[in-house]
């Protein structure tokens, strides 16, 4: 088992959480997230961070963060002084849900690997075409101001 934060530019942490409760609730229910406000200098988030760390009971920890450089990311950083500490920028809803999938039974680097593969394959262009078939009524909005979007 691999213990999960979050920390990420506020209120992202909270709602990827509430994402992962969401979809994975029995998985998601010991995420640990740390929202990081405008203002907060980058040594009370490194604290902040080292406080729910220390809830994971010896477990390694994998840290996800929004984006690479900026100071949730740059206090992650400050935490890999742990042999048994991760971190992977870029946290996007499918990551989330590939690592909490396998939390339970792959390594930390397996586990660093699948949430990298779930971040890259989740990212994809998404085209559609009309059904076949299908009678498509059209929609009138006449709202008197003879204004049509394009």
């Amino acid at each position: 088992m691999t213990a999960i934060l979050i920390i990420a530019h506020a209120p992202l942490a909270s709602a990827l959480r509430g994402v992962a409760m969401h979809a994975y609730a029995e998985c998601a229910a010991d995420v640990q997230v740390l929202d990081v406000l405008p203002e907060t200098p980058i040594d009370e988030v490194e604290a902040q961070a080292r406080a729910l760390l220390r809830r994971r009971d010896g477990l390694p920890a994998l840290i996800l963060v929004d984006v690479f450089g900026a100071t949730p990311c740059n206090a992650a950083v400050r935490l890999l002084d742990d042999p048994a500490t991760r971190v992977v920028a870029g946290v996007n809803v499918p990551m989330l849900w590939r690592t909490l999938c396998y939390a339970a039974r792959e390594s930390l680097d397996a586990l660093v690997a699948r949430a990298i593969a779930g971040a890259t394959q989740g990212v994809m262009r998404v085209t559609c075409s009309r059904f076949q078939n299908q009678d498509v009524q059209p929609v009138h909005h006449d709202h008197g101001q003879g204004q049509d979007q394009q």
